[in-house]
């Protein structure tokens, strides 16, 4: 069975917003069976996305567990297409860039279709094969292993690549931020990679919407310091902000109109 359905995006969307669903409940609101859902139910349990309980589910996630790239592309879709229009502004013709990997760093890549001479280095084949075409911006993809769930490289192959090469900027996306872990990632393979091109950038933009907040995932990418800016869609809550703050970090907080309120150092 192919998991990835719109009735179990729903699902593990209903899940993460709420920490439990009900079968009764998703049936309802789906307009299946009671049966249909417990199937979904069990082949969700199967590749380790919930744990089923008595008449519905909970979450399976710990601060390894990393969200499928499916869902995470559907999740908060609107606020990271307005993200990546905004950072994909930040590109000027002549620039070298790396682009990590991520759904919202995805959602920039397709704003620069248009942009010229652009050097791009990027561990993700989405984002290569998105722009591969584009004759003028050279693409770089690293060698190294292939994470097929995400479509990264990664390995020791990747970072020698990555660290042969020094960019104007770094756009960077994170599993989440809190105030005193700093930026952190699900997979330690893609966070090694993260370092690495957070070492050869002159200046690090980090593109994350809210959801990200207050949050702690498996592994280290950096403390808050490292970054420059931060490029998101709501002001971030105390004490992260004031952790930002004092470490020079330049806030952007992107409205729906896509104009942004400037927060920086006091």
């Amino acid at each position: 069975m192919n998991i990835e359905t719109p009735r179990t995006v729903y699902i593990l969307k209903q899940i993460d917003s709420s920490g439990s669903v009900y079968v009764a409940d998703l049936a309802r609101d789906l307009d299946v069976s009671e049966m249909t859902i417990r199937r979904d139910l069990i082949e969700l349990e199967r590749s380790g996305l919930i744990r089923r309980v008595h008449g519905g589910a909970v979450s399976a996630r710990g601060r390894s567990y990393e969200p499928p790239l499916y869902v995470r592309n559907e999740e908060n879709k609107a606020i990271k297409e307005r993200l990546g229009k905004y950072a994909a502004e930040m590109v000027v013709e002549g620039d070298s860039i790396s682009l990590d990997i991520g759904s919202t760093i995805f959602e920039m890549a397709t704003q620069l279709v248009d942009k010229k001479n652009l050097t791009i280095l990027t561990p993700s084949f989405h984002i290569a094969g998105l722009l591969f075409n584009q004759p003028d911006i050279r693409i770089m993809l690293p060698g190294g292993i292939l994470r097929h769930t995400e479509g990264s490289m990664i390995g020791e192959l990747a970072l020698s690549s990555i660290s042969n090469y020094f960019v104007d900027r770094l756009f960077l996306g994170v599993g989440a931020i809190d105030a005193h872990a700093g930026f952190t990632e699900y997979n330690p393979d893609d966070a090694q990679v993260k370092r690495a091109m957070i070492k050869n950038a002159k200046e690090i933009f980090v593109v994350a919407d809210s959801s990200k907040f207050q949050k702690i995932a498996f592994s280290l990418v950096s403390p808050l310091s490292e970054a420059d800016h931060l490029i998101t869609n709501e002001i971030p809550p105390e004490p992260l902000l004031r952790n930002l703050k004092n470490v020079g970090v330049v806030i952007h907080v992107v409205d729906p109109d896509g104009v942004a309120g400037i927060i920086s150092a006091e």
